[in-house]
């Protein structure tokens, strides 16, 4: 298992740019749980003066005791033996003292909770940052794993705190080849299938330790009531969502392979109005996505948007784990394994490749192809897996050779290029893609020509 931190450096450039500045700075900082928020600061605040503080879910009282903790540990403050805050405003306010002359790191870790404990707490720090904080030398982060209330109660227009942030950042999953790095000593399928049940959660990859092979696991870690992930995907729903049975079907229902909203909607046993309503939702916390395909001449008015869950370890629990909780809750794990997720592992490995391609184009290919790639997007073909669209409107068709272990594909490698070409004018770039399972060079594309424009 993997004890470095691993992947994060943009972040940490954001962050440190932020220290540097030596401006009074707010910033909000705000992720699904497990995603890597907690580790990430922690990291950022090692070798600086701060002060890093998890709130809980107590009284009022006790947070403000636990703050005064924190305090004295991050500066190392004697006084503060003998001092109990009576309120918020004048722990901010001995936190601005400390921060009069010279920079100091404040990080609220599950600001949420502080809020439900303290009434109007947003607004009482919108006071507090009006009248001393934005004439300090205080660096505030404000960090929360609830999604929804991060976007609604801090950062929109309603908020108190409206206005007063200097920078956000919802953190997202580790790309895929980052999440690669927790495992450097498995094979290259090994590797991949880990992020294809997995995803980039740091949390999850480091719960696959290296002494382990998938196989168990998945047997100690997911396919038992007492492993760590069992129950992961319903207290993150609970945790988001007041009524999370139909989020629960829904997204079952996108898992198993519907991905129209009709499909969707008659699945659940719902009408389409409300499948919409529900998936608009699933879509704002980044657990399912909507693509329309770069074919479409007019995608602003198209009716071919495909829905799929965007988490591959909600998708996992969909397929695997939600449909067999009786077996698994029997101790039937064993069986679980054998009969449904094993023969599973060559779709989710396939998928999962296309995740390494697609995040490659956005990230990488403009510099091979001489060009910027604006928009990409998955492709159903069984050799052009994504499509990329190019600043002069053209193409570039991703390929992947597919999978052996997958039933043998029904078009050719050829006639796919051709369609393609009908569509954008002739105008397609071909690109092979091959994950090569070395660190230094994770993924290599080789285009093989351009077609005459």
């Amino acid at each position: 298992m993997a004890d470095a931190f691993i992947g994060r450096s943009r972040e940490l450039d954001v962050l440190d740019e932020l220290y540097d500045s030596e401006d009074p700075e707010l910033f909000v900082l705000y992720g699904r749980r497990r995603v890597g928020k907690t580790e990430l600061l922690q990291q950022f605040c090692d070798g600086r003066r701060a002060v890093y503080f998890l709130a809980a879910q107590v009284r009022e009282k006790d947070n403000l005791k636990g703050f005064r903790d924190a305090l004295r540990e991050g500066l190392g403050d004697p006084i503060l033996d003998g001092i109990e805050f009576p309120d918020w405003p004048s722990a901010f306010g001995f936190a601005a003292e400390r921060a009069s002359d010279e920079r100091l790191v404040i990080v609220l870790d599950e600001f949420p909770y502080l809020c439900e404990s303290t009434k109007g707490l947003a607004s009482l720090l919108q006071q507090f940052w009006d009248q001393r904080g934005k004439r300090s030398k205080l660096m505030f982060v404000l960090c929360g794993s609830q999604v929804s209330f991060m976007e609604k109660e801090v950062l929109s227009e309603k908020s108190p705190l409206f206005g007063r942030r200097t920078g956000q950042r919802r953190l997202e999953p580790l790309a895929p080849t980052e999440a690669m790095a927790f495992h450097p000593t498995w094979d290259l399928d090994q590797r991949v299938l880990a992020y294809g049940i997995l995803g980039g959660m740091p949390a999850y990859l480091r719960r696959f330790h290296q002494k382990r092979d998938i196989e168990e696991n998945l047997l100690r870690e997911v396919l038992r009531p007492e492993g760590y992930l069992f129950d992961e995907v319903a207290f993150l729903l609970k945790t988001e969502l007041n009524n999370p049975a139909t989020y629960n079907s829904i997204l079952c229902a996108v898992a198993g392979g519907a991905s129209r909203v009709g499909d969707i909607a008659l699945t659940v046993g719902v009408d389409s109005t409300t499948a919409n309503k529900y998936l608009h939702v699933l879509r704002e916390l980044g657990l399912v996505e909507r693509s329309i395909p770069l074919t479409d001449p007019n995608p602003l008015r198209s009716r071919r948007g495909v829905y799929r869950v965007a988490d591959r370890f909600v998708s996992f629990h969909f397929r695997h784990v939600q449909p067999h909780l009786s077996l698994i809750e029997a101790g039937r794990g064993p069986r679980v394994l054998e009969q449904f997720v094993k023969p599973d592992f060559a779709r989710l490995m396939d998928d999962a490749k296309v995740d390494f391609v697609t995040d490659f184009m956005k990230r990488e290919a403009a510099c091979d192809l001489g060009l910027e790639v604006l928009e990409v997007g998955r492709h159903s073909g069984a050799f052009v897996r994504a499509i990329g669209r190019l600043e002069d409107g053209s193409a570039v068709a991703a390929v992947l050779l597919p999978d052996p272990a997958l039933a043998a594909p029904t078009s050719t490698l050829e006639g796919e290029i051709d369609e393609l070409r009908k569509v954008f004018a002739g105008k397609v770039t071909v690109a092979q893609f091959e994950l090569t399972g070395n660190d230094a060079e994770p993924i290599r594309m080789r285009v093989q020509g351009k077609t005459a424009r």
